[in-house]
């Protein structure tokens, strides 16, 4: 509590623990219980953040409903008048400055700011993943009487924690038993817009491209003795063994790593045991599972990372910085490609032979979701993946399967189901590096547990087109294709598209390829793809869409599978360099991308107009759409752009008149204005 003067804090906290001692709140064992893992949970944030200087929230309550759900309630009291709740302009709670990190003026000075404040601390820290943040103030008038306001806000995984007001509230009483369960009945009817769920995302995502650059650059500078492939390894066993699972599988904390020397009791054993737990209750297949275990533990088991100095291993020091650093992230149900970013910054120091010729650079999460419209994946698609990287194609391709099946699924038990099946049969990638496999495997995990059928195997030549868990020897029957090859394989990668559209019978597929590929770099493949696919289109791309890594121009080509492709079919060539973004490659900059042109109107316009045609041109012109036809037997003419019809028109015609008669005038205005100088002499 505030001890500033003027402060009505006092009053406004005896009004509101009257009201809370009469409401007979039985909570004396849960109290102590929360009381803490709040403590030890805001201990953590304050040793990695600093600030608040050690506040605590003024009440910390932990209430259960009727499911037997239990929900952390923290309470926050100020005494000034207009120091309810501060927010940004998108409505949201002001919490971060424009640089990302806390704004501990806020958070300080307005009651509700600093309650979703604690509560955030709760979701990184414990495992309680719904928190109701409540802040109240108020002032006296100039009868003496208490004028008060109350927020009640609700802090879970899915408003990524920035917190969603409940409604208009003139006491606690919501929280007495009987009126609780109908509280939390109204908290989980709150729904987030579409477009309010994208700019929470896009905030999230500059915070956690923040995180891991600083989280990369520690690992990197200051543990030593760790190899390029130990880090990546480090990084997918610390988050695994911290996810836990809801009253099976408890997830690991910092305070469980001892650093012992004891056999069985070493840091790394203990990670190990807590990695097969998880991986056990999510019903992996059995070789999966031993496979991602043998693959974690060769480094989790060596001795130097368990090696014990001034009392702590390497091992839990490094596993500390990842749960500070990225915790919160991870923890909050983030439906973006977060290891596909944790990927694209270890890129640096990942020492693949690959790096060299930037092949394996991450596919943007935009570029990604465009891809996967422009295949048509739906919720009955089969999706696969033939270079599958850190699997951000497949996660966006999940994510536009499960948003379709939770439109159109209206029974809760069926979409249940789907969601499980689209999970674990209808998504398949191919990965052969070992590492970026792994990172592979984390993301699917993270991002919904659709990591049955990533393999770790070379797709052309070790493939056979057969589900590799599960329905083992069946076929899986792909029907959407989507791919980012590494560049330097023959044809700049149209052997991997080759393969993969032999292998179907039906579908759609969408690559984006270096465009050499469609001007003579790949002839023989292309042949050969469009003796059984049509080309349905040709995308130009911005050159610098993958600014920062590589700077070759791309194309995206998009196929109809199975149905050979004729001279007189139509493509559709669109020019989309300028796709809406702004980018940077600025080190410091709170963004490199920015949309400054209508970019996500323009991303919806290019699936349109693939899709239906001329018709739907709005922001862009003939001059940027153009259809015409290729040759199938040339393979070297998908790269086109609209003629410049250089016929005059009558307008040109008028225009040249005018302007020859302008310079005619022009001249006669001069020659009479030399004579009266030269007169005037």
């Amino acid at each position: 509590m505030t001890s500033e003067k003027n402060s009505i804090e006092p009053n406004i906290a005896d009004l509101a623990n009257g009201w809370l001692k009469s409401y007979k709140l039985d909570y004396k064992l849960e109290q102590e219980k929360l009381n803490t893992e709040i403590d030890k949970a805001l201990n953590d944030y304050y040793s990695k953040n600093g600030g608040v200087g050690g506040n605590r929230p003024d009440v910390k309550l932990l209430l259960q409903d009727k499911n037997l759900n239990y929900y952390p309630v923290l309470i926050e009291y100020k005494g000034y008048k207009g120091k309810l709740v501060k927010l940004d302009a998108n409505g949201q709670v002001e919490n971060k400055t424009v640089k990302n990190e806390p704004n501990f003026k806020n958070i300080n000075s307005y009651a509700v700011n600093g309650a979703v404040h604690y509560a955030n601390a709760i979701l990184h820290h414990t495992s309680y993943s719904e928190i109701i943040a409540i802040g109240m103030t108020g002032f006296k008038n100039e009868s003496g009487k208490i004028e008060y306001q109350i927020g009640v806000y609700y802090v879970s995984k899915s408003n990524f924690g920035v917190g969603q007001r409940v409604g208009e509230y003139t006491d606690l009483s919501f929280l007495k038993k009987t009126h609780f369960d109908a509280f939390i009945e109204k908290v989980k009817t709150l729904r987030l817009t579409q477009e309010e769920i994208d700019n929470l995302k896009e905030k999230r995502e500059k915070e956690i491209n923040a995180s891991l650059v600083k989280l990369n650059n520690d690992i990197y500078q200051n543990e030593k003795g760790l190899g390029e492939n130990d880090r990546v390894y480090l990084v997918a066993a610390s988050i695994i063994a911290t996810l836990g699972i809801p009253g099976k599988v408890k997830p690991l904390e910092k305070s469980d790593l001892h650093s012992y020397t004891e056999a069985g009791e070493t840091d790394g054993e203990i990670m190990v045991r807590k990695i097969k737990a998880f991986l056990l209750e999510k019903k992996l297949p059995e070789d999966k599972k031993d496979l991602i275990v043998r693959t974690l533990q060769n480094t989790l088991l060596t001795e130097n990372i368990n090696k014990v100095e001034n009392g702590e291993s390497q091992l839990k020091r490094v596993f500390t910085k990842i749960v500070d650093d990225l915790g919160i992230y991870y923890k909050i149900g983030l439906t973006t490609d977060f290891t596909g970013k944790l990927f694209n910054e270890m890129y640096g120091w990942l020492g693949f032979s690959q790096d060299k010729l930037n092949d394996v650079v991450l596919t943007p999460s935009y570029v990604a979701t465009l891809l996967v419209k422009l295949a048509r994946v739906n919720k009955n698609s089969y999706v696969w993946d033939f270079a599958t990287g850190s699997a951000g194609l497949l996660v966006a391709a999940m994510n536009e399967m499960l948003i379709d099946a939770k439109n159109s699924i209206s029974s809760p038990e069926k979409l249940m189901r789907k969601e499980i099946e689209i999970k674990s049969e209808q998504l398949l990638g191919l990965e052969l590096l070992s590492s970026v496999y792994m990172l592979a495997i984390l993301n699917m995990i993270l991002m919904g547990d659709g990591s049955s059928n990533v393999l770790n195997k070379d797709s052309l030549k070790d493939f056979d087109g057969n589900y590799g868990f599960g329905k083992k020897g069946e076929k899986f029957p792909a029907d959407a294709f989507v791919l980012n090859p590494p560049y330097s394989a023959p044809g700049n990668g149209m052997n991997f598209v080759e393969k993969a559209l032999s292998m179907m019978s039906r579908g759609y597929a969408a690559v984006i390829i270096q465009n050499s590929a469609g001007s003579g770099k790949a002839v023989s493949y292309n042949k050969k793809i469009l003796k059984r696919n049509t080309l349905l289109a040709s995308i130009k791309m911005p050159v610098d869409i993958f600014i920062g890594k590589s700077s070759v121009q791309t194309n995206v080509y998009v196929f109809r599978v199975g149905e050979a492709h004729q001279k007189d079919d139509l493509v559709k060539f669109i020019d989309f360099s300028n796709d809406g973004y702004t980018r940077t490659n600025r080190k410091k900059s709170s963004s490199n991308l920015k949309d400054t042109d209508r970019a996500k109107e323009r991303y919806q316009e290019v699936v349109d107009l693939v899709r239906f045609g001329k018709s739907k041109l709005n922001i862009f012109t003939e001059k940027e759409y153009y259809e015409g036809t290729i040759d199938p037997e040339n393979g070297a003419d998908w790269n086109q752009a609209a003629p410049i019809d250089k016929k005059p028109t009558p307008e040109d015609f008028k225009k040249t008149v005018g302007d020859y008669l302008a310079w005619e005038l022009s001249n006669v205005l001069k020659g009479q204005n030399g004579e009266n100088g030269r007169l005037g002499k």
